[in-house]
C-alpha cells in the first residue's frame, strides 16, 4: 500500500503487547494500525507477560516479537531482545513506556544502528510516578534510563504538562508533544442515559478508587443511580475494592471488560468518571468523549480541553470534593447534559480523533527518517 510512510520499516517497543499494559497497549495497537494505513511498515517488539494470545489479533499477521523475560518481573530483562531488535532491519524505533529493561535494548538499538530513537514516557514522568518506589528508579536511572533519554532523537509528551516533566527529568528541551487518539466509537450514546457512572480502567492506587466509593456511598443521588467499575489490577488492590463497596448494591464492581461491552458500557453511562492522582493521558476519558459521553475527572487526567470545551466536570481527591462533582453531575437537567454530550464529541473529533492524531504522527516519522537519511548518505 502507497502512503506517506510506504517503505519504511517502523518499529514499537514496549514492555507490554497484551492488555495488562492497560492504556499503554491501547495506544501501541493503535500506534501500529496508523503506520499501516499510511503505508509502513509496523513491528512491534514487546516483552511476553502473559494474555498476548487473546490480544494478538489487534496486531497485523507476524508483527509482534515476544521476548522471552528473566529475572525479577519488574525488570523486565529479555537477554535476546537488543538481537531481535537489530535484526529487524528497522528505520526507526519508538519506545512506548520506561523505567524497565526494553529502555534498554532501545538505546543498545539506536547506538548500534544509529536511527532515530522516540521515547514516550506515558506519563511515567509524573512526580506521583516519580515518587514511588523510588530506589527502583534511582537504580534504572543509574543504570540504563539516562543512557536511553541520551540516545533518543527526542521524546514524545501526551501533553504540555508532561513535556514539562520531560524537561525537569532529562533536561532534554526538544520534546514534541502529540496527544493520544481516541479510538472510534462502535457504539454512540443517545438520549439521556439512566443515571449510572461508569469507571474503565486498571484497579490501582494511583486511580483512587477507594475514594470514589466512599464519595458514591455519601453523595446525594437519585434513587436508582449506579457506580460501575469495570477493571483489572493487583489481588490486594481489588481485595480493598471489594471490601470498601462492601454490600452496597449501587456499586458493582464487574471485573475487566474489552471490546463490544465495553463499548456498549461507555455509551450507556450518563458519565465516566476517573478521580485519579497520576495519569498520563487517559485513554477511557477519550473513550468517552468518542462515544458522546461527558466526564467527571481531576485535573492529573492533564485534559484542561474538557474543562474549557464544557465536556467534563471537574472534582477534586477526597471523597468530599468527588461527591460534591457527583451531586452536581447526577443533577444535572437533561438538556443542559446534552450540550456536554455534543461538547464532548466535538472535541474528540476536532483534537482527537484518528485522524488528527495520525496526521501528527506521519509527519514525524517521516521527518526523522528523512533526516536520517539524508546524514547517513552525506
Amino acid at each position: 500500500m502507497k502512503g506517506p510512510l510506504s517503505g519504511l520499516r517502523i518499529g514499537l517497543l514496549t514492555p507490554w503487547a497484551s492488555r495488562a499494559g492497560g492504556g499503554v497497549f491501547e495506544v501501541v495497537a493503535l500506534q501500529a494500525g496508523m503506520i499501516r494505513a499510511a503505508g509502513g511498515e509496523s513491528l512491534v517488539f514487546a516483552l511476553d507477560r502473559g494474555h498476548a494470545d487473546e490480544d494478538t489479533a489487534r496486531f497485523a499477521r507476524g508483527s509482534l516479537r515476544l521476548c522471552r523475560q528473566v529475572g525479577p518481573s519488574f525488570l523486565g530483562y529479555a537477554p535476546d531482545m537488543v538481537d531481535v531488535l537489530v535484526g529487524a532491519d528497522l528505520d526507526l524505533l519508538h519506545l512506548h513506556g520506561i523505567w524497565m529493561y526494553p529502555s534498554a535494548a532501545g538505546a543498545a538499538w539506536a547506538r548500534r544502528t544509529g536511527r532515530p530513537y522516540i521515547v514516550s514516557p506515558h506519563g511515567m514522568l509524573d512526580p506521583w510516578i516519580t515518587g514511588r518506589g523510588r530506589w527502583k528508579k534511582a537504580l534504572a536511572r543509574a543504570g540504563y534510563e539516562r543512557r536511553s533519554w541520551q540516545a533518543s532523537a527526542c521524546f514524545h509528551a501526551l501533553t504540555q504538562r508532561e513535556a514539562e516533566d520531560i524537561r525537569r527529568e532529562s533536561g532534554r528541551a526538544d520534546t514534541i508533544v502529540i496527544p493520544n487518539a481516541g479510538p472510534l466509537a462502535t457504539i454512540r450514546s443517545s438520549g439521556f442515559p439512566p443515571p449510572q457512572v461508569v469507571y474503565i480502567g486498571r484497579i490501582h492506587p494511583k486511580k483512587n478508587l477507594l475514594p470514589l466509593v466512599a464519595a458514591w456511598k455519601a453523595a446525594a443521588r437519585p434513587a436508582e443511580a449506579r457506580l460501575v467499575i469495570a477493571g483489572w489490577g493487583a489481588e490486594a488492590d481489588v481485595a480493598a475494592l471489594t471490601a470498601a463497596i462492601g454490600d452496597d448494591l449501587s456499586i458493582d464492581y464487574i471485573g475487566p471488560i474489552f471490546g463490544e461491552a465495553k463499548d456498549a458500557l461507555i455509551a450507556g453511562a450518563r458519565y465516566v468518571v476517573l478521580p485519579s492522582l497520576s495519569e498520563g493521558l487517559p485513554m477511557a476519558i477519550l473513550e468517552a468523549w468518542a462515544a458522546g459521553v461527558p466526564t467527571i475527572m481531576t485535573d492529573e487526567c492533564n485534559l484542561p480541553e474538557g474543562l474549557e470545551a464544557n465536556a467534563a466536570v471537574p472534582c477534586g481527591f477526597d471523597a468530599a470534593a468527588i461527591a460534591a462533582a457527583l451531586d452536581m453531575a447526577l443533577a444535572m437537567p437533561p438538556q443542559d447534559w446534552a450540550i456536554m454530550a455534543a461538547n464532548a464529541r466535538q472535541l474528540y473529533e476536532e483534537r482527537f480523533s484518528a485522524a488528527h492524531v495520525a496526521s501528527a504522527w506521519v509527519g514525524t516519522y517521516a521527518r526523522l527518517a528523512a533526516a536520517n537519511a539524508r546524514f547517513a548518505g552525506a
